[in-house]
């Protein structure tokens, strides 16, 4: 182990035998068969996941860790958080003993730079500045170009290997979580409101800079399974918004066990700029794209947090392989329970800031709040996802009684 403090290596060790010890209960197996019936649309009850994102900060500090090393220290951080869910959180997560060493891909990037003013705030909000001014400057995106660096991802690999390869699996892995979402990333380009005057004023426009766009990315697809660099996302992988990518229907029968494509994959788009635009434009300017790109994938999830009540029609008419459709903070849970039934799952993502962030924290408020969506929602393949939970104002044990209420409601709708 050369280059690692000697104690930072113990701490590494000690953390990785818990997390494989925790890894090999028969509970994370019986766990990942429920997953497995879920992500298949077989209703076993309501499953519980919570992502503290931003409240990471507040239950696990970066000043709080031991290692010395930088690279020692990331690692410290990846198991803490692991037994962080174990020892606390107790959601439906599933801790496994697999540790990620990523294939290193560098991305030329679409030839222009997204432009932001920072807030001074912390944790403020972004503005973009515009970029694309003038129709001819769309002739300034680029195709991006790709390659693999094989002896940064080797390095990498061997670090880990050498460190903890005796505990847990160490797995090299390349792109398996895909955001496709071009007209998001357009309008940090073009500026948010004059892409909505896009979509009237020049439509033929913008329609030739999508495709530009989604060329791009099908390219994109194309060196990865030309070079080999996929990794599978079917196992206790992040699907699209929220979930697990928990199923035995991917990769596909034909699979070599060798080459991974992207029909072996989940997919997932998102089109969160378009909350408030009809659904036929939202089928128009997005959708189309989003179709084609998420063709080339085995299951698809899609959405985040725009509301999708009023356009799960349309949605299932491109993407007739969807499998996971996220309904967020602002959608009408009863209307899209009835639009969508069991043809997807209805990922739902409450509202977090009544839950999470108030001045007081209330268990029959949010035992209710639960109760009212579980209700609403009983003919359907549900999951309760707790996400972009930005703070829980110092004070975790919300996180955990939250989960357990949910949990404690799901078990009446099993």
């Amino acid at each position: 182990m050369k280059g690692f403090p000697a104690k930072d290596i113990e701490i590494i060790r000690d953390l990785a035998k818990r997390v494989a010890e925790i890894a090999n209960l028969p509970y994370q197996r019986e766990m990942t068969k429920i997953w497995k019936a879920h992500n298949s649309l077989k209703r076993i009850r309501p499953l519980v996941l919570i992502f503290p994102e931003g409240s990471w900060r507040e239950l696990i500090p970066w000043e709080s860790l031991e290692c010395s090393d930088e690279f020692c220290r990331g690692l410290e951080y990846d198991l803490k958080m692991r037994l962080y869910y174990w020892d606390f959180l107790r959601d439906d997560s599933v801790i496994t003993d697999t540790i990620a060493s990523p294939i290193y891909i560098h991305n030329s990037g679409w030839g222009i730079s997204t432009q932001t003013s920072n807030p001074e705030e912390a944790y403020g909000a972004v503005r973009y500045e515009p970029v694309i001014k003038e129709e001819k400057d769309l002739e300034k995106l680029q195709k991006p170009k790709l390659w693999v660096d094989w002896k940064a991802t080797e390095a990498h690999y061997e670090k880990l290997c050498d460190l903890v390869g005796d505990i847990l699996k160490v797995e090299k892995r390349g792109p398996a979580h895909f955001w496709f979402a071009i007209i998001d990333d357009f309008a940090t380009w073009r500026g948010f409101e004059q892409l909505f005057v896009d979509m009237i004023e020049r439509p033929h426009w913008l329609h030739r800079a999508l495709g530009f766009l989604t060329e791009g990315w099908l390219e994109m697809l194309d060196f990865y399974e030309r070079e080999n660099v996929l990794s599978l996302n079917n196992g206790a992988h992040y699907c699209g918004s929220g979930g697990f990518g928990f199923t035995d229907e991917l990769p596909q029968p034909d699979f070599d066990g060798v080459h991974i494509r992207t029909k072996d994959l989940w997919g997932h788009a998102t089109t969160q700029i378009f909350a408030w635009v009809s659904p036929a434009m939202h089928e128009e300017f997005a959708l189309q794209y989003e179709g084609r790109f998420l063709s080339r994938f085995g299951l698809a999830s899609y959405g985040c947090c725009e509301p999708l009540h009023k356009k799960i029609d349309i949605i299932l008419k491109h993407i007739p392989h969807l499998r996971r459709l996220s309904m967020s903070p602002w959608v009408d849970v009863a209307e899209g329970a009835e639009r969508l039934g069991g043809k997807a799952i209805f990922s739902w993502k409450p509202n977090p800031a009544p839950l999470f962030a108030g001045e007081s924290w209330d268990e029959d408020f949010v035992r209710k709040f639960i109760r009212d969506a579980l209700e609403k929602t009983k003919d359907c393949i549900i999951e309760v996802i707790f996400k972009d939970i930005h703070t829980c104002r110092n004070k975790p044990q919300r996180l955990r009684d939250t989960v357990r209420i949910a949990k404690e409601e799901a078990e009446k709708f099993a």
